[in-house]
């Protein structure tokens, strides 16, 4: 227990896989995926995209392989990329069996659209014969025919027995390379879904609202979801699904994850919403330097307030402050104590500059301990 116990979040335990190079569950930190959205026929505009989210910190992209001519750009695809590619396959088991032979790292399956149960055993043989890991992904939308009718609607019930009938038919393949989803578009049917199936079995967890909307609204779905189950340390990878560019996902995956201190990537900011008391426009501020600071890697915290209101409380728990003053002077903190002043027109710049040296001060450091490690 710490000493700030209603911080704390026990993580649930569960087994752990691999992704290709990935570790997903167990102690492994929570990974971020997204999806492309190009043409996976279209290789080159596909590996650009993946670049964009690599970029940004995606762990794990997947790809829709939905043709033979998009499996046979997939294996382009898989050279490409830097992350582990997960092949996504609906209805034509055979796209399974020809990216696991591309170089899938990960096949995801939704049971209730891609046939057979015989069909399901040779996508197992193929995952086992070119070492990859399996997604059973079920879905709100898409549960099986025998469900329904036994249920009557989706229900986290049905999305249950769903998960549990097709992880036994991978366990009695002697298959266990597999993670779960248990998707809807209602927060509240995943949430009790995913909560269900926690206490049901110690298979790793894929975690999202499916089909959430725009990238405010599924911000807000999926934070709201997302959110209450990883508090609830359910989650060992996420995927935040928007209406929107695949690199806006995976930054809304990490603030997610930034926000209940779970993972840390690049620069925490925590700003006021601003009122007639700031010293300069925060919004313009804060707008700016979250585009000058995206290259920033390393997890650091800055604080921009308006005013001394709040300005000082908040810049004593960060590493660099800012507070509004008067007459176009305002006050920085570094490492949560009043440093110096900084003029009305040099705010950004100098800031950007701050924040560039802190990650360089905290990367030397990380490397000087691992050298010491290393002895």
């Amino acid at each position: 227990m710490s000493h700030r116990p209603y911080r704390d979040i026990i993580r649930r335990k569960s087994r752990q896989i691999m992704v290709g190079r990935v570790p997903v569950g167990g102690d492994a930190p929570i990974t971020v995926q997204t999806m492309t959205n190009t043409p996976t026929e279209d290789a080159k505009a596909t590996i650009d995209q993946i670049r964009r989210c690599e970029e940004v910190g995606a762990d794990i992209i997947r790809v829709s392989c939905p043709t033979e001519e998009a499996t046979r750009a997939f294996r382009l695809i898989t050279r490409a990329a830097r992350v582990p590619i997960v092949a996504d396959i609906h209805f034509h088991y055979k796209r399974a069996l020809e990216a696991a032979d591309a170089g899938a790292a990960c096949l995801r399956i939704n049971p209730g659209n891609i046939g057979s149960m015989e069909r399901v055993k040779e996508v197992v043989r193929a995952a086992k014969a070119n070492g990859c890991a399996i997604r059973i992904g079920v879905n709100a939308g898409s549960l099986e025919k025998h469900l329904l009718e036994k249920y009557g609607e989706p229900c986290p019930e049905a999305l249950v027995e769903s998960a549990l009938e097709h992880a036994k038919l991978l366990e009695d393949a002697d298959f266990h390379q597999f993670k779960i989803s248990v998707k809807a578009s209602d927060v509240f049917l995943a949430v009790a879904a995913y909560t269900e199936l926690a206490a049901r079995t110690d298979y790793p967890l894929h975690l999202g609202i499916t089909e959430a909307g725009g990238l405010i609204g599924g911000t807000v779905k999926s934070s709201i979801g997302l959110g209450m189950l990883l508090w609830a340390g359910i989650g060992d990878t996420i995927r935040v699904s928007l209406s929107a560019e695949p690199e806006e996902e995976v930054k809304v995956g990490f603030h997610i994850l930034k926000a209940l201190g779970i993972r840390a990537r690049g620069v925490k900011i925590v700003s006021c919403p601003s009122c007639a008391r700031q010293g300069f426009d925060v919004i313009r501020t804060v707008e700016t330097l979250e585009a000058r600071l995206q290259h920033i890697t390393t997890p650091i915290s800055l604080s921009i307030l308006g005013c001394v209101v709040n300005g000082p409380g908040e810049a004593r728990e960060t590493d660099i402050g800012l507070t509004g003053g008067g007459n176009g002077r305002h006050m920085v903190y570094l490492s949560g104590v009043t440093d110096h002043h900084v003029t009305d027109e040099r705010i950004i710049d100098h800031i950007v500059e701050l924040v560039e040296a802190k990650a360089r001060e905290i990367e030397a450091a990380n490397e000087a301990a691992a050298l010491r490690a290393a002895e």
